[in-house]
C-alpha cells in the first residue's frame, strides 16, 4: 500500500475509535442506521445522534452533557466519528432533544437491531455451552435506579425497596447467560417503575430468554397434567362441600322465618293481653295470663336473635367458599390456558435445550417455582416465604445430620421433598454459619437432574455462581455508568438500559476481535488492556493515539503520553467472518 493512501489522524480517544471499525465489521453501523426515525434532519441526522449516545455510554460518561463538556469532548474528534462511519458529531443538547423526541416504537426498532446484530455471538455461545456443559445457565435479577427523592421530572418513577432501603426511581429486571468465551452475556433487560417487586417478573425473564435466544427446555406438560387433575379434584370437593354449606344456609334462614314468626305472634298475644289490662278497672286482674305470655316471648325472642348470628355466619361460610370456589376455578382456568400454551410450544419446539436457571429468594414464590418447573427449567434458587423456610428447616433437621463444610460452616440436605400446599417434590439444603454467639440460616431449593444432595460444597459453588450476574450490575453501574440516568424520557429510559447491556457485551466482542486482528501473537499488554471492560472503558476510551487509517481499517499508535506509550493496536478485518476462536484470544473465566 502507497503511502498515499495512508492518512492519520490524532484521537484523544483511542478504544472508541477501535470500537467503532468493529462496529462497522460486525453491522451494526449498518442496522442502527436503517432504523425509522421520523425526526427532521438538519446538520446531523437523528441515527447519527442515537449512534453518539450509544458512543456516550461505551466511554463510560456519567451525564449526557459529557459529550460536550468533558476535558476532550467526544463530538470534536473526528477520528471517532469517522471510525463510526459519521461524517461528524453532534452537540450534547441536540442528542438531548432527539432522544427526548424518541417514540417507544422507535425504540423498539433500535433495541431489535441490537438484537440482530447480537445474534451471531449468541448462537456460537449457545452452541458451545451445550457442547460443554451439556447445558445452558440463566442468571436473573431486579436492581434498582434510584433518583433524587425530591425529583419531579422522571415519568412514573415509584418509591421501592432498592439496596437496603426505599428511595424514589425505577428497577431494570435484567437476565444473562454464562458465556464460555466472554464469561456473560447480557440477553435482556427491562424498563420498570419502582415498586416493581422480584416476584412477578420471573416468567417475563425467562420468556425473554427465549425470545432473545431462541431456544427454550421441553415443557413439562406431564407434571401440569397432573397438576391440573388436582387442582379439578379439589374445585370438586369445594364445591360439594359449598353445596352443604348451601343447604345448612337455607334451612338455618327458614328456622329464622319460622321463629320470626312465632315472635309476631307472642307479640301480638302480649300487646292484646296488656291492652285488657289496662282496660280493667283492676290492675291485678289478668296478670296471671300476662307474665306467662312475656316470659314466652322473651325466650323466642332469644331464640330468634341468636338464629340470626347463625343465619349470618352461615352466609359469611357460604360466601367464602363461593369465594374459595371462584379462585380455585380461576386456578384451574389458569393451568388449562397454560396446558395448551405449553402443549403448542412442545409442537413448535423442534430441539428442546436443558436450561438452568438461578434466581435469588425475591423470585422464589411457590408459584414461580412450580411454574418454571413447568416450563421445563431446572431452579437453583431460595424460599421466599420465611414462615414456609422455616418449616421446611424443622422438617429436613428431623431427617439427617449436618455435615462440616469448614471452619463455622455446616450444611444439611434432604433430597425431593415435598413442602406443604406446592405440587412437587424439590431438594433442600440447610447452611448455617456462626459468627460468634449468633448463628444464620440459609435454605437452598433445587429442581433437577442434578444430584446436588450428594456433592453440597459443589451445590452451594453452582448457586454462589449467580454472582456473575451481581458482578454484571455491579459493572453496568460502576464503569457505563447506570447509576446516573442520562435522560428524563421513558422510551429513552429504556433506551438507555437496552445500550448499557448492550455495551457490555460489545467490549467483550470486540476484545476478542482485536487479539485477532494481529497477523503474529498479541503483545502481553493487550491482554490486559483488552480483556478488562474497566480497562477498556475507563482508560483506553480516554487514550491519545495516532491513526493511521486504512482501506480495511486502523491501526493505533499510542502517544508519548498515553499509558500504552509506544505501543500499536490494530483494528480492522476484511474477512466478514467471526474468528475462531483460539487459547491466545479466547477470554479468561474471570472476564
Amino acid at each position: 500500500m502507497s503511502d498515499a493512501e495512508i492518512r492519520s489522524s490524532l484521537t484523544q480517544h483511542a478504544m472508541l475509535v477501535a470500537w467503532g471499525q468493529f462496529a462497522q465489521h460486525i453491522g451494526l453501523v449498518h442496522e442502527l442506521e436503517a432504523v425509522q426515525v421520523h425526526q427532521k434532519c438538519r446538520i446531523h441526522c437523528p441515527q447519527t445522534k442515537v449512534l453518539e449516545f450509544l458512543v456516550a455510554m461505551l466511554a463510560g460518561l456519567p451525564h449526557l452533557e459529557d459529550i460536550s463538556r468533558d476535558a476532550h469532548p467526544i463530538d470534536q474528534d473526528a477520528a471517532v466519528a469517522r471510525a463510526w462511519g459519521q461524517p461528524a458529531w453532534a452537540d450534547y443538547s441536540g442528542v438531548s432533544r432527539c432522544l427526548k423526541a424518541l417514540t417507544l416504537d422507535e425504540v423498539t426498532e433500535i433495541t431489535q437491531a441490537l438484537q440482530r446484530t447480537s445474534q451471531p455471538f449468541l448462537t456460537r455461545e449457545i452452541g458451545l455451552a451445550i457442547q460443554q456443559r451439556g447445558c445452558l445457565m440463566y442468571d436473573g435479577d431486579l436492581t434498582g435506579r434510584p433518583v433524587s427523592n425530591t425529583s419531579t421530572s422522571y415519568p412514573q418513577a415509584t418509591y421501592g425497596h432498592m439496596g437496603d432501603a426505599l428511595h424514589l426511581g425505577y428497577q431494570a429486571a435484567l437476565i444473562s447467560m454464562h458465556s464460555p468465551t466472554y464469561g456473560r452475556m447480557w440477553l435482556s433487560v427491562s424498563h420498570h417503575p419502582g415498586n416493581m417487586t422480584s416476584h412477578s417478573e420471573a416468567e417475563a425473564l425467562v420468556l425473554a430468554a427465549e425470545t432473545a435466544t431462541g431456544v427454550r427446555p421441553w415443557r413439562r406438560t406431564d407434571l401440569l397434567r397432573q397438576r391440573l387433575r388436582e387442582a379439578e379434584d379439589s374445585l370438586h370437593r369445594a364445591e360439594c362441600c359449598a353445596e352443604q354449606r348451601q343447604s345448612k344456609y337455607k334451612a338455618d334462614c327458614m328456622r329464622l322465618r319460622l321463629l320470626e314468626e312465632q315472635v309476631e305472634m307472642l307479640q301480638s298475644e302480649v300487646q292484646r293481653l296488656e291492652a285488657q289490662q289496662a282496660a280493667r278497672s283492676d290492675p291485678e286482674r289478668g296478670r296471671s295470663q300476662l307474665v306467662p305470655a312475656r316470659t314466652r316471648l322473651t325466650r323466642w325472642q332469644g331464640q330468634h336473635q341468636r338464629q340470626t348470628q347463625r343465619v349470618a355466619q352461615a352466609e359469611r361460610n357460604w360466601q367464602r367458599k363461593q369465594t374459595h370456589i371462584l379462585l380455585k376455578q380461576q386456578h384451574c382456568a389458569t393451568l388449562q390456558a397454560r396446558l395448551a400454551r405449553f402443549q403448542q410450544d412442545n409442537v413448535d419446539c423442534v430441539s428442546p435445550v436443558r436450561v438452568k436457571v438461578r434466581l435469588d429468594a425475591g423470585f422464589g414464590t411457590w408459584e414461580n417455582i412450580a411454574l418454571l418447573i413447568e416450563m421445563g427449567y431446572e431452579i437453583y434458587t431460595k424460599p421466599y416465604n420465611q414462615r414456609a423456610a422455616a418449616s421446611l428447616r424443622r422438617q429436613v433437621e428431623r431427617s439427617t445430620n449436618w455435615v462440616a463444610l469448614g471452619d463455622d460452616v455446616e450444611m444439611i440436605s434432604a433430597p425431593s421433598i415435598q413442602p406443604a400446599t406446592f405440587p412437587y417434590p424439590l431438594d433442600v439444603g440447610i447452611r448455617r454459619v456462626r459468627h460468634g454467639q449468633t448463628v444464620a440460616h440459609s435454605i437452598f431449593l433445587h429442581y433437577g437432574q442434578d444430584r446436588v444432595t450428594d456433592d453440597l460444597p459443589e451445590w452451594l459453588a453452582e448457586y454462589n455462581g449467580r454472582q456473575t450476574i451481581e458482578a454484571g450490575i455491579k459493572e453496568g453501574k460502576g464503569v457505563f455508568q447506570m447509576h446516573h440516568l442520562k435522560v428524563r424520557s421513558l422510551p429513552a429510559l429504556a433506551l438507555q438500559e437496552a445500550f448499557a447491556t448492550f455495551a457490555a457485551n460489545f467490549v467483550r466482542w470486540a476484545a476478542c476481535w482485536l487479539l485477532t486482528t494481529h497477523r503474529t501473537a498479541p503483545d502481553p499488554w493487550m491482554h490486559e488492556a483488552c480483556t478488562s471492560p474497566k480497562t477498556m472503558v475507563q482508560v483506553g476510551a480516554h487514550t491519545s493515539a495516532l491513526v493511521d487509517w486504512y482501506p480495511t481499517g486502523c491501526l493505533l499508535r499510542f502517544c508519548d503520553q498515553s499509558i500504552y506509550a509506544g505501543r500499536t493496536l490494530a483494528a480492522g478485518n476484511c474477512t466478514a467472518q467471526l474468528p475462531l476462536l483460539t487459547s491466545e484470544n479466547r477470554l479468561p473465566p474471570s472476564f
